[in-house]
């Protein structure tokens, strides 16, 4: 039986890494729909909430968790802050999402000064992107 488990633990990890689902980070994008950023709240119950097609939130994707998905365009929508604009964090997104971009999504980045001072561009920016506009 102990060997049974174990095999099964091996595949279930190789089976995470190559998948676009990842069932371990699922914890994880449980506390980050419960503690989002002001930006992503604002984005979230402002705008993406009430849209006519389906928004997920922190949406686990292979070995990634994105701030917001729509499967159906299979649009990745994600929220920079200031992290992201140092050589160590713009280099981890390019590699994000050239691995987003294999599994066939198109991945569109806003900086949280984009939320907070052209919101409107924002959400028509996305509109335009997901054929609602």
């Amino acid at each position: 039986m102990r060997w049974k488990n174990r095999h099964y633990s091996k595949r279930m990890r190789w089976k995470t890494l190559n998948q676009t689902n990842n069932p371990g980070l699922t914890g994880n994008a449980q506390h980050l729909r419960r503690t989002m950023t002001k930006e992503e709240r604002r984005l979230w119950y402002d705008f993406l909430k009430d849209l006519p097609v389906t928004v997920n939130r922190q949406k686990v994707i292979g070995r990634y968790i994105v701030d917001f998905y729509c499967a159906s365009h299979k649009l990745v929508i994600e929220l920079d802050g200031s992290q992201h604009f140092d050589d160590a964090g713009a280099a981890a997104d390019r590699e994000r999402d050239r691995a987003l971009q294999e599994l066939g999504n198109t991945v569109v980045r806003y900086s949280n000064a984009d939320i907070n001072g052209n919101f409107e561009g924002v959400c028509n920016d996305l509109l335009v992107r997901l054929g609602l506009m």
